[in-house]
This record gives C-alpha cells, structure tokens and sequence, in this order.
C-alpha cells in the first residue's frame, strides 16, 4: 500500500517522487494530476482586516477562480496581532469570508515586524491537532496554553507566544526550503520526522504548492525537526571517493539506500483514519474534515477525486 492511499479520496495518478533528506527531515515529492480553477494563495488570498482578536477576514481579489484557504494558515503582520485559522474554507473570487474562530497565537502585544515582512505560516505540526479541533470555537486565546506548552518544550519562555520561534528562529527555519528542493511539476510532499510520518500535502496544482511551501517546510514541519537531536545528523563521515565517477557512484548508492529505507516507513505508517465529515462545499467542490487515533486533517475533494489534502500527526 501506498502512503497516499491514507487519503480518502481518487489519489490514481499520483506518484511519489525520490526521496530528499536534510537531518531528521525527510521530504518525498509527490506529483499528479493538476486541478483547474483554483487560485494560488498569494494571489488568490490576501488578509483584509483583523476585525477584533480572534476574527479576520480573508479577500480572494483574483477574478475567476476560487480560493482554497491552506489549512492552518497564519499571518504575522503589521500593526495587529497575529493569527492563524483553524480550519480551510473556500473563497470565491472576489469575495471576503470572515473567520470568527481564528486563533491569536500572539499573547499580548509587541513582537511585530515590519511592513514588509509581512508573511504567512502555517501552525508547526505540534500545534495542528489541538487548532482542528478548536475550529468553530470563538475563543480568540483557545491555543495559548498549548504555545506555552510547545515553547516549553524546545527551552523557550512558557508564553503563548508563536514568534518566540517562527521569528526569532526564522533564519534557521528557512535554510529548509533550499536544504530540500521543490522540484518542477511538484504538487505535494510527504513529510517524516525521523522514520515517523508527520505530514501529507498535497496541493490542487504545482503553482499552488509552490506558494505554500515555504510555509510548509520551513514552519509547519521544520520546527520539529530544527528542534529534533539525532546523533546520526552529526556522525555521518564525509564521502571518500577517487575522482568525479566515483562520487556519482556513492551518490547513486546513497540515494538508493534512502529510498529503500523510506519505503519501509511509507509500509510501516500505520495511520487509520475515519469517514470525510463534510464542512463546507462550493459547486461541486466538497470540504471535509478526517481524523483517527494517530492522524486528523481536512482534504477537498470533487467527487471521488482528489484536490487538496492536508493531513499531520497528532503524536510528535
């Protein structure tokens, strides 16, 4: 069984790519079909206003086309504090959709960047379980307790403050979107931690992922693995080869070894994930909200086939 056959949903087409690794972070691409009329985020979905802590409002300004809104997603801002949503949605295009559940993973002011650095995230993967199951609950503060928990645990200030890593850490977090490689074509990727599974993503099309993934890589899934020691990530001895055949040789062997051993933890995933429930729906697009035991997430899907999917651990 394929990793991607853990999706509820059509996933005939897609494959997964060769693996890529950097640390404790390995990333599998996955490439498939493409779906049409779905707007990038960053063109298709811009931050209106905070309207009071707690609720923000999301514009699709595209044209045509409509916007999925990447679960999860988080926006660090000027002159408001930031948030994150709990939950995707669709906007069509030119319209506006009010989150009244969002979740301000700023405890109190302060810690705001400058105009232009203004950007967006999605919630590290240790956070993610806790803000799905949060959604629909107008409680500006609902995550607080659990970034205070998640700071403590990396040795930082017990605050509900997010920044204390997704800013301060910043310039570690994003050597991971040069560390492994968005291909062309890419549309989605298969995250492990170590040899867990942490996290399946895939996108309606490679423009769409290509928007995300920073916010992917870098926030979503590299802080567990900045956070992460492992004792192989500073014991491996350098190559010793006798010319350029020779490192193309143990590069080729080295690639298959990863690829063999990644095989084995796509077998060994284990996830078992229940029945869609169905959250939201725009024409014949359906929003769904998935969870079991070890896994929960929300997908898109057109009838039975795939659009989107956003799947994570819940045990990190």
């Amino acid at each position: 069984m394929s990793v991607l056959d853990l999706v509820p949903a059509d996933v005939s087409g897609y494959r997964l790519g060769q693996p890529q690794r950097a640390g404790v972070l390995t990333m599998v691409p996955v490439f498939g079909p493409a779906y049409p009329g779905i707007v990038p985020p960053r063109t298709g979905l811009k931050l209106g206003r905070v309207v009071t802590y707690g609720s923000v409002e999301l514009t699709n300004p595209a044209a045509s086309g409509v916007a999925i809104v990447p679960l999860h997603v988080g926006y660090i801002q000027d002159s408001a504090q930031n948030h994150a949503l709990c939950r995707s949605a669709f906007i069509a295009a030119g319209q506006t959709l009010r989150f009244d559940d969002a979740c301000c993973v700023q405890e109190s002011q302060g810690g705001y960047l400058a105009g232009r650095d203004q950007w967006f995230f999605v919630l590290p993967v240790e956070l993610r379980g806790e803000a799905l199951a949060m959604r629909g609950a107008n409680r500006y503060s609902k995550l607080w307790e659990d970034i205070s928990r998640f700071n403590g645990r990396h040795g930082l200030p017990r605050r509900g403050h997010l920044e204390q890593v997704l800013t301060r850490q910043r310039a570690g977090l994003t050597q991971y979107q040069s560390r492994l490689e968005l291909l062309e074509g890419q549309l989605g990727a298969v995250f492990f931690l170590g040899d867990r599974l942490v996290g399946v993503e895939i996108a309606p099309d490679p423009a769409y992922f290509a928007d995300v993934w920073m916010a992917l890589v870098c926030f979503a899934y590299g802080p567990a693995a900045w956070f992460a020691t492992d004792a192989a990530e500073t014991d491996e001895e350098p190559f010793t080869v006798d010319g350029l055949d020779g490192l193309r040789g143990v590069l080729d062997e080295r690639r298959r070894s990863v690829a063999a051993e990644v095989r084995e933890w796509l077998a060994e995933a284990g996830w078992r994930l229940g029945e869609p429930v169905e959250e939201d729906r725009y024409l014949d697009l359906r929003l769904s909200t998935v969870s079991g035991e070890r896994a929960a997430g929300q997908v898109v899907t057109d009838g039975r086939r795939l659009v989107y999917a956003s799947l994570f651990t819940l045990a990190v």
